[in-house]
């Protein structure tokens, strides 16, 4: 049974730093394409960033230069490292994994909040 379990969001001042955690089991990790997507009330759900097998990274152009996305292999674990928060980036956070024989798969999502 695969398992993605988020963790990290909360509430943070604008200007803040928050880091998301996103531990997966019941997958090759090492296979997947990892990714965060977010989604705000009234909206749908974005791509932030995502990392391949290799480690290439993409970032929507609204968090390029704020979040970094990484990953550890040995631990099955993807990360967001996301810096100098702005209010426009509250939003439910949720973690992809995703390679071409099995599809996608989702967490369960994390808030983030960010107030002005």
């Amino acid at each position: 049974q695969v398992q993605l379990v988020e963790s990290g969001g909360g509430l943070v001042q604008a200007g803040g730093s928050l880091r998301l955690s996103c531990a997966a089991s019941g997958v090759t990790f090492s296979d997947n394409t990892m990714g965060w997507y977010r989604q705000a009330p009234g909206n749908q759900r974005e791509l932030v960033a995502v990392i391949s097998r290799g480690g290439s990274t993409n970032y929507a152009d609204s968090v390029k230069g704020r979040f970094t996305i990484s990953r550890d292999n040995a631990k099955n674990t993807v990360y967001l490292q996301m810096n100098s928060l702005k209010p426009e980036d509250t939003a439910v956070y949720y973690c992809n994994a995703h390679n071409y024989y099995q599809g996608d798969y989702w967490g369960q999502g994390t808030q983030v909040t960010v107030s002005s």
